[in-house]
């Protein structure tokens, strides 16, 4: 838990540096911003007005210091649905439950199932994010005249040539600037933000989305609401965690989690879309020098600033510019070298990955994929931690005693294979099970060795369980049965 102290600094911190960065953080969530308000269905205003609550809510009460976080990434493709189905009001019911939920999560410390999410599903995720992204550009490049292409690679050039000669300011940012001048000064026929919807000309002011209070406006709104939060929870700490690597620090990803979910509680009621982490934006923040939470208070505020005064400039700026930005985007966050790993990583991972990736394309949902992902990386774990097990066995004709000796884990998914290593038909008089070298970790194991005991004494053998540990889910039979041999006590 951050205590005060900690708080005070990450606010004083280089007070200069921390504005500067956040300004440059601002130039750079701009285009992104505006791109995938209209991947969503919703107006430039909304995304930036969401924006900005954000990033002031976030400094306030995020965990992670330094990150920026927008109305922008998975969480735009995760609404669009919704906004095309319903409309926008039902998308503000579904930012204000998605920010109940992430409180809830917080609060109640569910933030740590993210631990569950291996590797194999992250790069899934990010490789699915990245096809959605490129995607959601196909239909603005269809039905279009020539000028569209021309200027979406003339901005794919800059964006991609511009930082080769200096990286003093965003190449989007240029790639934006250069195609609107070009546009303004040779009007050609293209689509314009403008077209988009309207773009903000005063402060957000509170709004309460008019929908009926109903339980079927509760089974409409709650499965994308929990989408949305499951999926900006996701991205968040994920990018949480790329900050924590690049500054050799820890964050409260707690804090994290539920101050996500005020922030998005405080979009809802400012009629904004739900958002989360942005890691772009955020490592060019870390990049330019902000690593505190001043430097998000001012991407925000900034943002405002600029939307309110420059919104007439914010209009006129193509549509292919925010294409050519999107493909940029989508092409970077794909991890390419994951195709290369296909080959060297274990096949099991690289199966994980590939369904990660495929349920997230075949259904629009990427929490829907993180789920399947989890769920299968958990099974085939389990597959691989029962094969484990090994079941040893010796004869003492003297004494006429018949010993087994476990190693490994008994659970769920081994239990079966457990059971099956006793003879039932031995006609050895003893049988000692010793299982100083095993864990049972759940009520299937148990119950497994249990039966074992049972069929054994049933068919008259002297049954003696050896090394059950007494703080192990398994001394509950040796306590209820006093099933442990005479001369060993529990270990």
């Amino acid at each position: 838990m951050i205590t005060a102290k900690t708080y005070a600094s990450q606010w004083s911190a280089n007070a200069p540096r921390e504005v500067l960065a956040g300004m440059v953080g601002t130039f750079a969530l701009i285009p992104e911003v505006i791109a995938f308000s209209y991947v969503a269905g919703v107006s430039p205003e909304v995304g930036l007005f969401a924006s900005f609550v954000i990033g002031i809510a976030i400094a306030l009460v995020g965990g992670r210091p330094g990150m920026i976080s927008g109305a922008a990434g998975s969480v735009a493709l995760v609404a669009a649905s919704l906004v095309h189905a319903h409309g926008i009001d039902y998308l503000l019911a579904a930012t204000l439950l998605a920010g109940a939920i992430q409180v809830v999560f917080g609060l109640f410390g569910l933030h740590v199932l993210m631990r569950f999410v291996s590797r194999s599903v992250r790069t899934g995720f990010v490789n699915a994010l990245a096809i959605l992204i490129f995607s959601a550009q196909v239909p603005q490049m269809l039905h279009v005249s020539w000028h569209t292409y021309a200027l979406i690679a003339l901005g794919l050039a800059i964006i991609y040539g511009v930082p080769r000669l200096t990286t003093a300011i965003p190449s989007p940012l240029i790639c934006i600037v250069v195609l609107t001048g070009l546009t303004w000064a040779w009007p050609v026929p293209v689509r314009t933000v403008a077209d988009l919807g309207a773009l903000p000309t005063g402060l957000p002011h509170l709004v309460w989305p008019h929908v009926p209070a109903t339980l079927a406006t509760l089974e409409i709104v709650a499965p994308y609401a929990l989408a949305m939060a499951m999926v900006g929870l996701l991205e968040s700490l994920m990018t949480a965690s790329v900050v924590d690597d690049m500054t050799d620090t820890h964050s409260d990803k707690r804090m994290e989690s539920w101050g996500l979910g005020v922030a998005n509680l405080a979009v809802g009621l400012f009629g904004g879309i739900a958002g989360c982490g942005m890691i772009g934006q955020t490592v060019g923040n870390l990049r330019y020098g902000g690593s505190g939470r001043l430097s998000t208070f001012t991407a925000g505020a900034f943002l405002l600033l600029l939307m309110v005064v420059l919104h007439p400039l914010a209009a006129r700026v193509p549509v292919a510019a925010l294409v050519a930005i999107m493909i940029m985007v989508s092409v970077s966050t794909f991890a390419w070298g994951s195709l290369r790993d296909l080959a060297r990583h274990p096949r099991l991972s690289s199966v994980v990955m590939l369904v990660t990736v495929a349920v997230v394309v075949a259904t629009h949902d990427l929490a829907a994929g993180v789920a399947v992902g989890v769920l299968l990386s958990g099974v085939f774990f389990a597959e691989k931690a029962s094969r484990v097990l090994r079941v040893d066995t010796s004869y003492d004709a003297a004494t006429d005693t018949r010993t087994y000796i476990v190693s490994g884990q008994v659970f769920f998914a081994s239990a079966d294979l457990f059971a099956d290593q006793f003879d039932l038909r031995d006609t050895a008089r003893h049988v000692r099970i010793d299982v100083s070298d095993t864990h049972f970790w759940d009520i299937t194991a148990v119950g497994s060795l249990d039966r074992v005991i049972e069929r054994l004494r049933a068919r008259d053998h002297d049954v003696a369980v050896i090394g059950l540990s007494a703080d192990g889910p398994h001394a509950v039979i040796a306590a209820q049965s006093q099933q442990v041999a005479p001369d060993t006590a529990p270990v």
